[in-house]
């Protein structure tokens, strides 16, 4: 099966409405980051194919959970999930932070290759990140544990926003040692076209 239907397929079986163009731009950005990965080691997943259900589907099968308008994908790495969220949702104000110079420079050249007005990017540790305003929704997807994610972001979150973290196996014993001021609100268990294995979207938000 090509690149192409493979996304196509796995779209559908999301049960995802992508805007017009959408799935075009994705295959573009998979191009980019296989191109870019040769020499940035951007991500361990080298086969299109398997990039496609690792990476793309992966990123889209979260993209039903977020709400809001501001975004942050901290530890973006190569953009994901941020890169496909912007293009599955236009509506959504992303910014992708890393701070790896060589990977904020791969994430600059897509978003200008792809025409994504609705990304930022930025080149810092998260901690150090100061922005105008906070997010309505944080996420990453292979950062750090839980209580690392939400210690070292919790200053960049708005009032009554929420932490999506992309996970595999259900983590018990990260949930465990949470701050007392964080509990999970929902688990999605998610099912990925062509990944055989365990993912869970954690939704996490502060106690009132």
């Amino acid at each position: 099966m090509s690149v192409e239907s493979q996304l196509r397929a796995g779209v559908a079986a999301l049960g995802l409405a992508l805007p017009d163009g959408a799935e075009a731009r994705l295959l573009a950005y998979l191009a980019l980051l296989d191109k870019w990965n040769r020499v940035y080691n951007l991500t361990a997943v080298r086969d299109a194919g398997r990039m496609v259900s690792h990476h793309l589907l992966d990123s889209l099968a979260a993209v039903p959970f977020f709400k809001g308008d501001r975004v942050l994908d901290v530890g973006s790495g190569g953009g994901l999930p941020g890169i496909p969220l912007a293009i599955a949702r236009p509506d959504l104000r992303v910014t992708l932070i890393d701070s790896i110079a060589k990977k904020t420079a791969f994430l600059l050249q897509a978003k200008a290759e792809l025409g994504l007005a609705n990304l930022s990017v930025v080149t810092s540790r998260v901690e150090d990140y100061r922005p105008d305003a906070r997010f309505d929704v944080i996420t990453s997807r292979a950062f750090s544990d839980l209580r690392e994610f939400v210690l070292l972001t919790g200053h960049l979150l708005a009032p009554g926003g929420q932490w999506l973290a992309m996970k595999g196996l259900y983590p018990n014993e990260e949930i465990a040692v949470l701050p007392a001021d964080v509990r999970v609100s929902a688990d999605h268990a998610l099912v990925v076209p062509g990944l055989e294995a365990s993912r869970h979207l954690i939704v996490l938000e502060r106690v009132a």
